[in-house]
């Protein structure tokens, strides 16, 4: 009987909470100093509602879901960047190799403060997502705060088709093999595989670098093949939600591509979501040495779930658990060598990239 009682009384509780929100609303649309739209209001409360949970949850009304379903076949631009919400604005998790955004400078932890002179305090992710959406070859102008900047930075870009070759391979010091991946997509995983396969046929081959440094992440389950393409067995990734019957384990197969060989692995604060599952199962199961900076600790799934008025919601339904059980969530995955980079331009020159440069030294002895 208490604890009926107390699901009334919970119940009563929200239903009086709603009747207080209708009273704000009145009391703004009769009072506010300029005419308000309601119905742009209310989704703004929906919006602060999801992302009071975390920075991935969000609100997408009709028109943001029907853009994010419809394939633009060139009419929009992007600038490659992926991003999340953060003390409301928005924040980079990570640039994309050569992209606009890449070559013009911005960088993982960047918060982009304006978009073309429009603040983005107070708008939603979505909102903001959609005000750097344009035409192939439009500029954009991004007043950005950086970690360590006294001043806001000012970035013009101009907008391309985001085309993104998401695996890089390459032979250094004749017997290193080095493969760059810069997403997880859908053929990631595949395409790796060839790449591995390549390499293998260099029989002069003895070590390799994983570079997973500015990897915003991606699909599930393309991080769980590429590092079952390391390991022999045990546990890669497990998620946990609310729903214990939703909870769920993934497991490596028999068969390590590379054969036991010694394995780096980049990584830096760029480093998100799928591309820390990876390095955190292999540096849990000993099979890879982490070498670089603190990953950026987005260890959640988020789902998309369509709505009656057309619209979607982007809501957190689980999270990520390495092998050793532990979360990476807002924490990350911490390197094996901790290497602070001083160039952050990737593109396999070695005289200025630090943190390859140790890496090579380190397989060389």
């Amino acid at each position: 009987m208490l604890f009926l009682q107390g699901v009334n009384s919970s119940e009563n509780e929200i239903y009086k909470k709603i009747d207080l929100f209708g009273e704000v609303l009145e009391k703004i649309n009769k009072e506010y100093v300029d005419e308000i739209n309601q119905s742009e209001s209310m989704d703004s409360a929906i919006n602060g509602l999801l992302q009071s949970l975390d920075p991935y949850s969000a609100y997408m009304s009709p028109e943001i879901f029907n853009e994010m379903q419809t394939e633009t076949s060139g009419k929009f631009g992007g600038l490659g960047i992926e991003v999340s919400m953060e003390s409301g604005v928005v924040k980079v998790i990570s640039p994309i190799d050569d992209t606009p955004a890449s070559r013009a400078g911005i960088k993982a932890g960047d918060y982009i403060v304006k978009i073309n002179e429009i603040q983005v305090q107070g708008k939603s992710l979505s909102e903001a997502v959609d005000l750097m959406r344009g035409p192939v070859g439009s500029g954009i102008e991004l007043t950005v705060r950086r970690r360590g900047e006294k001043k806001a930075l000012t970035f013009n870009i101009v907008r391309e088709i985001i085309q993104i070759q998401s695996v890089k391979a390459d032979l250094l010091e004749k017997n290193i093999g080095y493969i760059r991946l810069t997403s997880f997509n859908e053929n990631s995983g595949s395409q790796f595989k060839k790449e591995i396969q390549k390499l293998e046929k260099n029989k002069n081959i003895k070590s390799y670098i994983l570079d997973l440094r500015n990897n915003p992440g991606g699909l599930l389950s393309q991080a769980i093949s590429i590092s079952d393409y390391f390991l022999d067995n045990g546990e890669i990734v497990s998620t946990k939600s609310r729903k214990v019957s939703e909870n769920r384990k993934w497991f490596a197969k028999k068969g390590d591509l590379i054969n036991g060989k010694t394995l780096v692995v980049l990584i830096n604060y760029g480093s998100a979501s799928a591309s820390e599952i990876v390095a955190g199962a292999l540096q849990d199961h000993k099979r890879a040495i982490l070498l670089g900076e603190n990953s950026y600790g987005k260890g959640s799934v988020q789902s998309i779930i369509p709505l009656k008025n057309d619209g979607a919601i982007r809501l957190t339904i689980a999270k990520y658990y390495l092998p050793s059980g532990k979360s990476i969530s807002e924490v990350g995955v911490s390197p094996d060598i901790e290497i602070n980079e001083e160039n952050d331009n990737f593109q396999i020159k070695t005289e200025t990239d630090n943190q390859l440069n140790y890496a090579i030294k380190l397989l060389k002895g």
